[in-house]
């Protein structure tokens, strides 16, 4: 008996509809699984995206090679594997573009699960670049990372950071060598730093090892060591930056300040001289709840460094607010190169301090400061933040009638700063930090 061939046909395209495969066994499947392996070691050597839909795995020092680019797209999670030591550096020549929202930050955090993670359980993120530093010879970078910064491209670019919380970072690798949260080395202005977190980090929070980038709305919260960390030449400029200090959380092999800045090590006259220029701080410390000694100074300028400090509000550190240590660096704040005006100024024992010897006294320091729009308290509270020594819910908005609301002045500043009419510190009536940071990183899901 003879089938028609119409007939055989339809047969076929029956059993095909019947198994749901409308496509030869060549051809491409929609229906793919994603690649389930989401972790990063070794050296990238060409360019890479990580997506928000997987959790990425720094296992052990991952390096993003010259020439190539590491995008990560907003709301994705990093995590640093915790059984070796992770971190990602950025070497020279090679870009991170890092760029969150506000609805969906960029984290990276801990290995560990909610509950049991701690500072120093990871490395950290480092960016190396080109531009100028006051070293003689190359610098290579600290944390066993060796790898080589710095160079003659001012206007070099790393790439772009926007959006972006650091948790639980800060590894030594040996005694005085440690990763910070964010370190930047000779990284230049053609990089971008926005809306960047630092929390709970085992060493500084943002470290500078010269350069020129410039940054805004940078956070530390309960970082261990110095939250801002100056050195090498670092002279890029600075603007609405927030330092929550954790009673604690202490780096007891350390002092603990808001800044530290220094020329270099030795205290050298070597050129460029480091000389950030920052306006709008908010430095919040432990405000006697803690007596561990190590919690130090709000600004601490040593080693021939120079410095611009405007706008801003230091309140609650222990041992002093606004502090010169070395002779070269009192120096050049009496004769103008360095400044530091339209400030408000609190500290539990010196608001005003200096170990430098016959350049100018404490008292001279004050009325100096007093001189050029600062003002100092005794007491915390006349300076009106809403909440600013709450560690679970820091909210460091002025209160109304706070003397923060009015004071600043922008005149003859660089065009980088944004004027903020009159108000102090690095918030106003808008609270910024609000929708993207967080200060509950020990007991996030993520």
């Amino acid at each position: 008996m003879m089938i028609h061939t119409k007939f055989l046909t339809m047969l076929a395209v029956a059993a095909v509809l019947a198994t749901g495969c409308t496509k030869s066994d060549d051809e491409d499947d929609d229906t793919t699984p994603a690649p389930t392996n989401t972790t990063l070691q070794g050296t990238l050597t060409e360019n890479k995206t990580l997506t928000a839909d997987k959790k990425w795995t720094l296992k052990g020092y991952v390096y993003v090679a010259n020439g190539v680019t590491l995008t990560i797209e907003p709301g994705t999670v990093i995590v640093g594997d915790t059984a070796v030591k992770a971190a990602l550096c950025v070497e020279r020549g090679g870009k991170l573009m890092a760029e969150g929202t506000a609805a969906k930050p960029i984290v990276f955090t801990s290995g560990k699960a909610a509950g049991s993670r701690a500072p120093g359980d990871w490395g950290g993120v480092v960016l190396l670049g080109k531009a100028k530093t006051n070293r003689s010879a190359t610098p290579v970078i600290e944390g066993g990372l060796d790898r080589p910064y710095g160079g003659t491209d001012d206007a070099d670019n790393s790439g772009s950071l926007k959006y972006v919380r650091i948790e639980f970072a800060g590894i030594a690798a040996f005694a005085g060598s440690e990763i910070n949260g964010l370190t930047l080395g000779g990284v230049g202005s053609g990089t971008t730093l926005e809306n960047i977190q630092v929390s709970y980090g085992n060493d500084d929070g943002y470290e500078f090892f010269g350069g020129t980038v410039s940054g805004k709305r940078m956070i530390t919260y309960a970082c261990s060591d110095d939250d801002f960390d100056f050195d090498f030449g670092y002279t890029g400029k600075i603007q609405f930056g927030v330092v929550i200090k954790d009673p604690n959380t202490v780096d007891n092999g350390d002092d603990n300040n808001g800044i530290e800045c220094d020329n270099d090590g030795s205290g050298t006259t070597a050129t460029p001289y480091t000389k950030p220029n920052l306006s709008n701080f908010t430095f919040v410390g432990p405000n006697s709840a803690s007596t561990n000694t190590r919690h130090k100074y709000g600004n601490r300028f040593r080693r021939a460094t120079q410095f611009s400090l405007r706008n801003s509000i230091i309140m609650g550190y222990n041992a002093g607010g606004f502090v010169m240590e070395s002779d070269a660096t009192a120096q050049a704040y009496v004769a103008g190169t360095a400044v530091f005006k339209n400030n408000l100024v609190h500290a539990v024992a010196n608001p005003y301090f200096t170990t430098s010897t016959g350049v100018i006294t404490i008292a001279d320091i004050k009325t100096k400061a007093e001189s050029e729009g600062c003002n100092t308290f005794t007491n915390p509270a006349d300076i009106k933040l809403t909440n600013p020594f709450n560690i679970s819910a820091p909210d460091v908005t002025p209160a109304s009638g706070s003397p923060a609301l009015i004071g600043a002045s922008f005149t003859g500043m660089d065009a980088f700063f944004e004027s903020t009419g009159t108000f102090r510190g690095a918030v106003g009536t808008t609270n910024w930090l609000q929708g993207w940071t967080s200060f509950s990183p020990k007991t996030n899901t993520y």
